[in-house]
């Protein structure tokens, strides 16, 4: 029997009981790539990864054939953050998390640019830019990516529209090491209208103007729960909400994105049922 064809869909999963915990539960839900925190998401503090934890969770990917493997920062971090007490710790915080990334082979770490609390947009950006050098500068040779998610904008968040991550990029001195992650409600909720192919086609020919196609290392495939434009980050789930199935249909069928891990992150459900539900969907619309 010919092998199903991959795809690159996968979920945010638990690591509860340990990394290597959270293979098999990918791998249970239809996973080909997945999604994971490396520690609390809510807190600063964070426990050592032993040697034997990272050398099982190593060889339960190999074994079920999960790759690549993408970590999503800590909400707490704020790379703008105007306080000088809290910049240092977000700082010191994402240095720590990178270096969790490389040790575990994660390909990039996922992370929000974060926000200027009243300090204006182009503080904001400048103060994360000057972040990211730091960081760069003192994690060197990191094969793991540091990787932009593109926000809906909520309160005085940045990072929620193109030309700003291409300012962003712009100022950081290591290009290389930048990615970009697309967030499909995000970007709706940004005011980027895919809702349908049309639509698509043009929000994706803006942003390869404006940064390039080639900086999408990541798609979190997110239905929206609200608006087009309404700067209110609320997941739902794929084809149900206000964006409706043509967007996903869209990045399912492009050639283009066709190696890049697409990463559901929509609301869980008591059991894994609701990501069985998302997953299946996504695999529909590939076919369709």
């Amino acid at each position: 029997m010919r092998k199903a064809e991959r795809l690159n869909i996968g979920a945010h999963v638990s690591i509860s009981g340990g990394l290597d915990k959270s293979v098999l539960r990918a791998w249970k839900i239809g996973c080909e790539t997945m999604q994971i925190f490396t520690k609390s998401n809510a807190q600063w503090k964070a426990r050592k990864l032993n040697k034997d934890e990272i050398e099982r969770f190593n060889l339960e990917l190999k074994k079920f054939q999960i790759y690549p493997v993408v970590v999503h920062s800590s909400y707490l971090i704020n790379l703008c953050a105007p306080d000088k007490e809290i910049l240092r710790k977000s700082r010191d915080s994402f240095i720590k998390e990178l270096k969790r990334c490389e040790s575990i082979g994660a390909m990039c770490l996922v992370f929000h640019p974060g926000a200027h609390l009243g300090k204006g947009e182009d503080y904001g950006i400048e103060k994360t830019a000057e972040s990211l050098n730091l960081i760069h500068e003192k994690t060197p040779n990191f094969k793991t990516l540091t990787v932009i998610e593109l926000t809906a904008g909520q309160g005085t968040v940045i990072g929620y529209k193109f030309e700003q991550i291409k300012k962003l990029i712009d100022l950081i001195e290591d290009k290389n090491r930048i990615g970009v992650c697309i967030d499909t409600c995000h970007i709706f909720s940004a005011g980027y209208d895919i809702r349908t192919e049309k639509g698509c086609e043009l929000v994706f020919k803006e942003f390869d103007e404006i940064i390039g196609i080639d900086k999408i290392k990541v798609f979190h495939l997110n239905d929206s729960k609200n608006e087009l434009n309404s700067r209110i980050d609320r997941h739902f789930h794929i084809g149900k909400g206000k964006i409706g199935k043509d967007a996903f249909h869209f990045i399912m069928r492009n050639p283009k994105f066709k190696n890049i891990p697409k990463i559901i992150e929509t609301p869980k459900g008591y059991n894994d049922e609701l990501d069985i539900m998302n997953l299946t969907t996504l695999r529909k619309l590939a076919k369709v």
